[in-house]
């Protein structure tokens, strides 16, 4: 089912232009993650999308009774508002059946004796029984929950912003809607939220727009990309693993279309320069050919960050944490805890929102100071603290102004020198753009220019909290790939499973009541093990780990195993031998038409249409060369056991 056309819309802020051109469709059950570098206007698209910004030009059509409802980045509350009274305060006739039954409640709890209230309650049980609603206050409980926020009168307005971000969320996922745009879902939500959303939107019917830089999440959600790249949209038909490889493709092929155009310049360039005689018609159509050439200069890359900035020595003794203990009022976040760094930590420090993993960091930091026992820094540690909030960042500041603050003069890994505006050029600020208020950043761009703050010190400590809120993917490459060579020690807090499984190998957990347990290993190692020991799903439960239960068997299963032992002869079905006989040319069909479709895609490769048509058919008839592969390994080992009988 067709819900929306997006027609050539185009948008520029100023001389910065976003996107040019852009046309696609979304069908029901289209889940397209929205991909590009931070300032490349992927905020902006879904805004445009969902109609609460204009395009400079283009169209936005939806269907009729077509709903489409956006998770902003920053939503917005009324006042007073509590919790449960958000979620529950949309405007669908679920909703509103739930708040009419809520009200007459209230009211005839006030005046039981009066008919008018009584037969206003029997009007809300049938609006409740009408839109089957009896389920949606439960429902809306849970998502909160689930989203890590328990107390439902809590006033939104005293909340965190991330708090303020998760109430918002669980609006928006219990809202009905036939499109649910996303922006940076993922932000602000432990690694059990992460998962619980995972599988609410993989199950979730209708179509979802989202921009995120969870790389997991993004490969296990999304079946099409739209990558925003120099002003253009590209399209995949794909999750995000298969996106990398389809992007390669076309990257590969616009590098040997620009091969060829540069040959063709080169040699027109040589035959004006022989001093051509541009009377005739042939020659001045051949010198405007050289000027079309010219003009069909593919657009200049965004460029890549470059985080070559220089360390600062580190001696024997790091940081020592000592039977550290922290408490906040009656609750204990932090218990008895002892941690050595030893040379090149990678350390990830993972559990619940609110279990304390940010108050360790501060500790180590020195921001706060223990109740109990002794943090201890060595005499050479050089810390870099890169916080979640920009609040330290004075918002009325330029770019350039920022940075001097700083330093005037940045030391890179080679020993060199360079200025505080080459450097920031290094991290993708445009000369112009150094002359840009912070206010003016997209959130991404100020995360990027937060980062090249606390690099440029040369920090040999890291202190990395949630690294990955709002930096884009390419950005979170380059600086995994910085961290792989980095010389000092990185403590490390992230929900982000991609990034801890990239960076980290080893795992501080907190399990609840201030436990805190340690483990060798990334964060899928970590997942291994609390799987196999029965652990809570996550390292933030703040219940008690439970030990497996073993598992019981009945004299009727023992029976069933025993019978299940005895040899059996092992023979091919009549599809079976078919299929054995004719598998080896279905699959050499299957690569042959795989083959034709590469041939097609390349001679196709200005034809954004055709090309997603082609990538589409492609990635069905790999699929199915999966499946056949999978079929012949499956014969020739009946095959292979059919001949040991013998």
């Amino acid at each position: 089912m067709h819900l929306l056309s997006v027609e050539h819309i185009t948008k520029s802020y100023g001389e910065k232009l976003l996107f040019e051109n852009v046309t696609f469709g979304v069908e029901d059950g289209d889940k397209v993650g929205i991909i590009g570098v931070n300032g490349t206007g992927k905020s902006t698209f879904l805004k445009v999308i969902a109609g609460l910004e204009q395009a400079d030009s283009g169209k936005v059509s939806i269907g009729n009774r077509v709903t489409v409802r956006m998770l902003a980045q920053d939503p917005v509350f009324a006042p007073n508002e509590t919790t449960l009274e958000h979620v529950l305060g949309g405007d669908s006739p679920q909703l509103r059946a739930v708040q009419a039954y809520a009200a007459a409640m209230e009211a005839i709890e006030l005046n039981p004796s009066s008919t008018a209230l009584q037969d206003q309650l029997i009007k809300a049980n049938q609006l409740m029984d009408e839109f089957d609603a009896w389920q949606l206050e439960s429902d809306a409980k849970m998502a909160l929950s689930k989203l890590g926020i328990y107390d439902f009168e809590a006033k939104v307005e005293t909340l965190s912003g991330g708090q303020r971000k998760r109430v918002a969320m669980a609006a928006a996922l219990l809202l009905p809607s036939d499109v649910l745009i996303l922006d940076e879902p993922t932000n602000h939500i432990d690694n059990d939220s992460v998962a619980w959303l995972e599988g609410m939107l993989q199950k979730r019917r209708g179509a979802l727009l989202m921009i995120t830089h969870d790389r997991y999440f993004l490969d296990r959600v999304s079946n099409r990309v739209i990558e925003l790249d120099k002003g253009q949209a590209h399209f995949y038909q794909a999750n995000y693993s298969r996106f990398l490889e389809l992007k390669l493709d076309r990257e590969d092929r616009e590098a040997a279309t620009e091969s060829k155009r540069q040959n063709l310049l080169r040699n027109e360039l040589a035959w004006i320069r022989r001093g051509a005689k541009a009377r005739t018609t042939k020659q001045k159509a051949r010198i405007d050919r050289f000027e079309a050439l010219k003009a069909d200069a593919p657009k200049q890359a965004g460029g890549k960050m470059d985080v070559s900035v220089a360390s600062t020595r580190l001696g024997r003794k790091i940081v020592e944490l000592e039977e550290v203990t922290k408490r906040f009022g009656d609750r204990t976040l932090i218990r008895d805890f002892s941690y050595i760094a030893v040379p090149e930590d990678r350390v990830g420090i993972v559990g619940r929102n609110g279990s304390g993993k940010s108050t360790l960091m501060k500790l180590i930091a020195g921001h706060l100071t223990p109740d109990e026992g002794t943090v201890d820094l060595g005499t050479t540690v050089k810390l870099g603290w890169f916080s979640q909030e920009h609040e330290e960042m004075d918002q009325t500041l330029r770019v350039i102004e920022y940075i001097r603050e700083g330093a005037e003069q940045v030391k890179t890994a080679d020993g060199s020198t360079i200025s505080a505006g080459q450097m920031l050029e290094r991290f993708l600020f445009s000369p112009t753009m150094q002359w840009t208020p912070i206010s003016k950043l997209s959130g991404g761009e100020k995360r990027r220019l937060q980062l090249l703050r606390v690099l440029m010190n040369a920090p040999n400590v890291l202190l990395l909290d949630e690294p990955t809120n709002d930096l884009d993917i390419s950005t979170l490459t380059v600086l995994e790939d910085y961290l792989d060579d980095f010389p000092g020690v990185v403590f490390v807090v992230s929900h982000d499973r991609y990034f801890l499984d990239r960076t980290v190998d080893k795992i501080v957990a907190f399990e609840g009541d201030g436990v805190i347990t340690h483990h060798t290993g990334n964060y899928s190692d970590y997942q291994e093990y609390v799987a196999k020991h029965g652990v809570a799903a996550s390292a933030a439960s703040s219940a008690p780990a439970m030990k497996a239960q073993e598992p019981v068997v009945s004299s009727t299963t023992a029976s069933s195993e025993k019978e299940a032992a005895k040899p059996r002869t092992l023979k091919m079905s009549y599809k079976d031998q078919k299929d054995f006989e004719q598998i080896d040319g279905w699959i050499e069909a299957a690569e042959n038409e795989i083959n034709d479709l590469a041939s097609q895609m390349e001679a196709a490769s200005s034809d954004s249409v055709k090309l997603q048509e082609l990538a589409a058919k492609q990635q069905q008839q790999e699929e199915k060369l999966e499946k056949l592969m999978d079929r012949w390994t499956e014969l020739n080992d009946l095959a292979e056991q059919i001949q040991a009988q013998k």
